[in-house]
C-alpha cells in the first residue's frame, strides 16, 4: 500500500470518527446508520471528504448504500481518480 492510499484510508477512518463517534461494539461491520448516522451526519461526511480528499460522493450515495467504514473506505478510493484505497 503506498503511502497516499495510506494516509488517504486514515483520514477516512479518521472522519468517520470524528462524525459518527467510535463505532458500537468492536466495530466491525457497523453500517453508517448503524453507527447513529443521520441525514445531518451524512452531509458532514461527505463534506469533510471532498474537503480533505477531493473525493466527489453525494450525501444519496450514503443513504443507498449504508456503508460500513471499509466500504467507505472502498467508494472513496472509487471515486478519487481511481486510486485504490483499501481499509
Amino acid at each position: 500500500m503506498s503511502t497516499d492510499v495510506a494516509t488517504a484510508a486514515e483520514t477516512v477512518r479518521k472522519i468517520w470518527t470524528e462524525v459518527l463517534g467510535d463505532a458500537p461494539g468492536d466495530g466491525s461491520g457497523a453500517t453508517f446508520f448503524e453507527s447513529g448516522g443521520e441525514s445531518i451526519s451524512a452531509t458532514r461526511l461527505v463534506i469533510r471528504i471532498e474537503e480533505e480528499l477531493g473525493a466527489e460522493i453525494e450525501v444519496g450515495d450514503i443513504f443507498e448504500e449504508d456503508p460500513t467504514l471499509e466500504s467507505l473506505v472502498r467508494l472513496v478510493g472509487a471515486r478519487s481518480g481511481g486510486t485504490r484505497v483499501t481499509p
